[in-house]
């Protein structure tokens, strides 16, 4: 018995009158994401990043070649603000990990690019993270990960996530 079936059988002793079940899903769900954080920013240190700065390394990396974006389309696809993205971008740059460019189209715009080191890197620290999730999911077989991920996406869909 976990901490969040305790909850809810407490729960269910103090109000008999409220179906709880909820917390059983949600409850877990957080506990899990607490738990799994620094499971995986561990691997991203290994690399020199931290969680933002993976997550844009990522986003670029994904993109295909020329591995580029504007800022406000790295900040729309890593949901965070133009602020975040661009202390991100700065610590990136210092690092020789992206590089900002005026934009072809558009000489007032900037257009962020990965370096040859940044693609390197990303490269390197995808691979380690997969290897961590994979170790992170290896309590349940393939076919129970393939319906938690199917259900999970059907909740994070219906909450609009």
């Amino acid at each position: 018995m976990d901490h969040v079936q305790t909850v809810h059988e407490q729960w269910l002793v103090e109000r008999p009158d409220l179906d709880t079940t909820p917390v059983l899903v949600i409850g877990r769900i957080s506990r899990l994401a607490a738990a799994l954080t620094p499971e995986l920013v561990a691997v991203y240190a290994r690399f020199g990043l931290g969680e933002g700065e993976f997550d844009v390394l990522a986003t670029l990396r994904r993109q295909g070649d020329p591995y580029a974006l504007t800022p406000s389309e790295l900040s729309a696809r890593t949901m965070v603000t133009s602020g975040a993205v661009s202390k991100r971008l700065d610590r990136l740059e210092a690092a020789g990990l992206v590089e900002r460019r005026a934009s072809t189209g558009d000489g007032r715009s900037r257009t962020v690019h990965l370096t040859a080191r940044g693609r390197e890197v990303i490269d390197e620290a995808m691979t380690a993270h997969i290897d961590n999730e994979r170790r992170l999911l290896a309590a349940l077989p393939d076919a129970e990960r393939d319906e938690l991920a199917r259900l999970l996406g059907r909740l994070a869909s219906a909450l609009g996530a």
